[in-house]
């Protein structure tokens, strides 16, 4: 018996060792190789199999031209969401300041560079009417920003009577088609402010102290981080990406919709959301936000490549945020 007791030991020893060095391997792997990149690489080799267009050149560029605004408002998503709040309005104000700008423009007789910083000011005051409201206001952020959502979607509306706007300066329009390096110029903008956002986040102490207030709001305020002035900070950001993005939609377009913009809500948060970064605050960054941009790119194009109804693609990406938002709650367990 005690020569069998010792097998079994040194049996379940030896099958505990060769568990926690999987575990050791697997832990390794998720530290150099995020889980949306290993996401990201499968969807493109199921969609590079379905469609010999997916992996050429121009297909790359077009899946960096189409999600250039989504990704530029994913970004200040992105910081409102490590603080533990949310941002609905983000749609809404890119709609808003590109019809201030095209507005201003056309029936005014402003400058077009001055109509531009118009609707730029413009979004980041939104901005901080919402980081005022949830903070100094202590309201919900999803009540706030869905209010400030509603009324910048009828003042998107009300502006010009619904009507779209056309008219731009030839420079303007010819933005979204110009090349740098053989690049898409949006798609350079989109890395700009990738990168400079980054840096803040990760090198700036405003920037770091985000995830000590997106952990514990109360603990960061105790530790001297001036929690409210933060927070209004990140909502401004936030408004100003919005209305940058509605300069590229303008360009692209070269017209100003009342309704452009509004129905990417989805896509930004999804985006957020499925690059890792956690609902409840504290995670995320630029580089997962990054990548699910481009998942959420990859998911658009390729179902459009092998003709999946456009009404089918938003149920496509629904599974996909509550596959993200599951793997995130049992990432939180473990």
């Amino acid at each position: 018996m005690a020569v069998l007791d010792q097998t079994g030991q040194k049996t379940g020893a030896t099958q505990k060792g060769k568990e926690k060095t999987m575990l050791n391997a697997i832990k390794t792997v998720q530290r150099f190789i995020p889980g949306p990149l290993i996401g990201l690489i499968l969807v493109c080799i199921v969609f590079s199999t379905l469609s010999p267009y997916f992996l050429t050149t121009r297909n790359m560029f077009n899946i960096f031209s189409q999600m250039s605004e989504i990704g530029i408002m994913a970004a200040g998503a992105a910081l409102v969401i490590i603080i533990g709040g949310i941002d609905l309005s983000v749609g809404a104000v890119l709609a808003v300041t590109l019809m201030l700008n095209a507005w201003l423009y056309r029936d005014m007789g402003v400058p077009f560079v001055l109509t531009t910083l118009a609707g730029l000011a413009l979004g980041a005051f939104i901005g901080f009417v919402n980081g005022v409201l949830s903070t100094y206001g202590r309201i919900q952020p999803f009540v706030a920003t869905l209010a400030t959502m509603s009324a910048c979607s009828g003042l998107a509306l009300f502006i010009t009577n619904g009507s779209p706007v056309t008219g731009f300066p030839t420079w303007f329009s010819d933005i979204t088609s110009a090349r740098v390096l053989g690049l898409p110029l949006e798609f350079v903008i989109l890395v700009t402010v990738y990168l400079v956002v980054a840096f803040w986040l990760y090198f700036r102490p405003s920037g770091r102290a985000l995830y000590a207030i997106g952990g514990n709001e109360e603990v960061a305020r105790l530790s001297g981080i001036n929690t409210r002035r933060a927070k209004v900070m990140v909502y401004v950001a936030a408004g100003f990406l919005a209305a940058l993005a509605g300069l590229i939609v303008g360009s692209r377009l070269d017209a100003a919709h009342p309704t452009a913009g509004v129905n990417d809500l989805l896509s930004v948060i999804a985006v957020v959301v499925i690059g890792g970064a956690s609902l409840a605050g504290g995670s995320g960054g630029m580089m997962g936000t990054f990548i699910g941009l481009m998942i959420i790119g990859v998911l658009r194009n390729g179902m459009a490549l092998i003709n999946v109804s456009p009404n089918l693609q938003p149920v496509v990406i629904g599974f996909a945020i509550i596959l993200a938002v599951m793997l995130d709650r049992r990432s939180a367990q473990r």
